[in-house]
């Protein structure tokens, strides 16, 4: 595949040269609607702001370097000769270079400013001061008592004092000696060597570790936290990384797709359908002819195309049936029996998932056929999420049973009796829906959310941000279970085929490839057996701190899915999570390449953020691809649809310029 022409393009180059402030990009997201994200440039002629300073010769001085390359409002002094003017750099050079010097960890410090306005830019807010990290109390009192928990924290001149977490959203830049992060504001340090940026970044990372897992950070700690199996996870730089390039290779090979991915697609936006009955609360995507809007009151059905989804003009107002919890309008819709019944999920209590029965509703009728209840040997039991038993199983007119996750219970559902047969709901004063398969763990697995294969391996999500991997035939024990990164995973998904498992979490995605080769050499996924120590490092998808910052104030990564695909030998081609108003995709292939320039000079974990943004004006309440056969013949991807609470819109991709930068 020809890569893209601004993909892996590192950010602008720092320095003095004269730049316009760039004008926000972020557009209303009509045809074209797509942006492509880039860092904007840091200039030291930006205006600035006031800031007391220890010497007042400073000023002086730095004015002297702006009116070398700034308009000028007065006449300015002429040198009499070009040696005149080296004199007065070398002057310059010395001075500064003696003041560096004698401060330890010295920056340049710069803010955001105009947030989303054409006059936003970068602003010098310290043209001279020091970062460093201090361990203090969690209320940030540097006097503490010896038995409070002690926590770093960065602090950067007199502007910045920030605890050392995933919040920060850090995003280090070494071709540019540059840190970027978010802290009340988006900020970015520009260091003055190499060594000071290297210490920086080492510092920082031995900070997180210690904040996160609550031990020291070195390798003795780092064996505890994630395991002798998962030394690729604790020392990703010495990292072996062929499974992902054989996972590449297996990419290319992929069959069936109407044409190859290329780099010069874009997104138009072909639909927009306004919400009916009140705000969309979820969305029910059909592989079939439907798909369907869940709303407070009932739910909108809309036609499946090839460019999108758009109206019938039907809506099925939910009846009584739906009144009997707190909550009523449902948080989960799950579609079964060829797409003509739904599944629906209502909390008992405000703030909480959990719900001891769902509703069934026929669609084709319009009517609740049941209340389902959760019971066990005749016990009342809640669930706080339910699935599917494989990921084309919603298509099956004959599926009658699907997957319940509790915080510590795994399991199948069957609404059929113990023989087998369809019970009578008309006779049945409280239907009670049949434990099949499953197990109640007696320790707290704190399970949060879950997905499933193509031939129904399940993957599971915990609040300690592990992942396990369970295979079809049992549910009590993992085959894999991988350590967390100490962030919880919020959603997940896999892949139609099991190689590849993405975990969401508030302020980053994470990419595992399940791959691994046995003591026979075959090649295996982690759902059919144990990996041992043959695991590869997983890899990070992240926001730029200025696109975390634009995403608005709910700005925390939710339902990261892959695109579509329920056929064997077929590959995903994209990923898509929800960010407050933005709607981010990422090239999936180009994730996986390890030799793109985005992971060029990291440290740690590879971060990937190249990738394309999708804003809207309100808040996303989900942003999924449609099934793959509804990708037509001039694109690669099947349509995306954005959902807001009172709009949803169809995006599909075209054949013009589509860039992950």
């Amino acid at each position: 595949m020809a890569a893209p022409s601004l993909i892996g393009k590192q950010v602008p180059e720092l320095g003095p040269r004269i730049r316009p402030a760039l004008p926000n990009t972020q557009i209303k997201p009509k045809m074209g609607a797509a942006e492509s994200r880039q860092d904007l440039d840091l200039s030291d002629t930006e205006s600035e702001e006031e800031q007391p300073h220890s010497e007042s010769e400073e000023d002086e001085d730095y004015e002297d370097v702006k009116d070398h390359h700034s308009p000028i409002k007065t006449p300015p002094k002429t040198p009499s000769s070009v040696d005149e003017i080296e004199a007065r750099l070398k002057a310059l050079k010395l001075k500064y270079q003696s003041k560096n010097q004698t401060l330890k960890n010295p920056v340049k410090l710069y803010v955001y400013s105009g947030a989303n306005t054409a006059n936003s830019k970068w602003v010098v807010v310290d043209k001279l001061c020091t970062f460093s990290f201090v361990k203090t109390t969690s209320n940030e009192e540097e006097d503490h008592d010896d038995d409070e928990d002690l926590y770093w924290f960065l602090k950067v001149g007199l502007k910045v004092k920030a605890a050392v977490d995933q919040q920060l959203q850090l995003k280090p830049n070494a071709d540019q000696l540059r840190i970027d992060f978010v802290s009340n504001g988006v900020y970015a340090m520009k260091f003055f060597s190499v060594e000071d940026y290297k210490r920086f970044v080492e510092e920082y990372e031995k900070c997180l570790f210690e904040n996160t897992y609550g031990f020291e950070c070195n390798d003795e700690n780092k064996g505890k936290v994630f395991g002798k199996d998962f030394v690729a996870w604790a020392n990703p730089e010495a990292a072996d990384d062929s499974m992902w390039e054989d996972a590449e290779d297996s990419f290319s090979k992929s069959p069936g797709f109407k044409t190859p991915v290329r780099g010069n697609h874009d997104l138009r936006e072909e639909f927009e359908e306004a919400a009916k009955g009140g705000s969309i609360k979820s969305l029910a995507l059909g592989a079939l002819d439907n798909s369907f809007l869940v709303s407070d009151s009932g739910i909108q059905v809309v036609k499946n195309f090839s460019h999108g989804i758009h109206g019938k003009g039907v809506y099925v107002n939910f009846d009584s049936a739906m009144k009997g919890h707190v909550e009523s309008t449902p948080r989960k819709a799950l579609l079964m029996k060829a797409e003509t019944n739904m599944l629906l999920m209502s909390p008992m209590t405000h703030g909480k998932p959990h719900t001891n029965g769902i509703h069934q509703f026929d669609i084709e009728t319009g009517k609740v056929v049941t209340e389902w209840k959760f019971a066990k040997d005749g016990t009342d039991i809640t669930m706080r999420d339910v699935t599917n038993d494989s990921k084309g199983a919603q298509m099956d007119p004959s599926g009658s049973t699907f997957l319940g996750l509790d915080d510590n219970r795994l399991c199948r559902w069957d609404m059929r009796d113990r023989h087998g047969i369809v019970q009578n709901l008309a006779d049945a004063n409280t239907p009670v829906l049949n434990w099949t398969q499953g197990h109640q763990f007696s320790r707290g697995t704190n399970f949060q959310c879950f997905a499933t294969t193509g031939d129904g391996s399940i993957v599971v999500g915990s609040v300690d941000g592990k992942i396990r991997l369970y295979s079809v035939s049992s549910m009590r024990q993992a085959k894999t279970a991988f350590p967390g990164l100490g962030s919880p995973i919020t959603h997940v998904d896999v892949t139609y085929d099991g190689k590849w498992i993405l975990g969401t979490s508030d302020t980053y995605l994470i990419l595992i490839c399940t791959l691994f080769t046995d003591k026979d050499g075959k090649s295996k996924t982690g759902f059919a057996g144990r990996m041992g120590n043959r695991i590869s490092a997983p890899r990070l998808l992240k926001l730029n701190p200025l696109d975390s910052h634009r995403a608005g104030v709910f700005n925390k990564f939710r339902g990261a899915q892959f695109s579509w695909v329920t056929e064997d030998g077929k590959q995903e081609r994209h990923l898509v999570a929800t960010v407050g108003k933005f709607s981010v995709i990422w090239n999936f292939q180009q994730v996986k390449d390890g030799s793109h320039e985005c992971y060029r000079n990291q440290v740690g974990l590879k971060s990937c953020y190249c990738y394309k943004v999708v804003p809207k004006d309100d808040s996303i309440v989900d942003s999924r691809f449609m099934h793959e056969k509804f990708a037509v013949s001039d694109s690669p991807e099947a349509p995306l649809v954005v959902a807001t609470p009172m709009k949803v819109s169809s995006f599909s991709i075209s054949s013009s310029r589509l860039s992950y930068a």
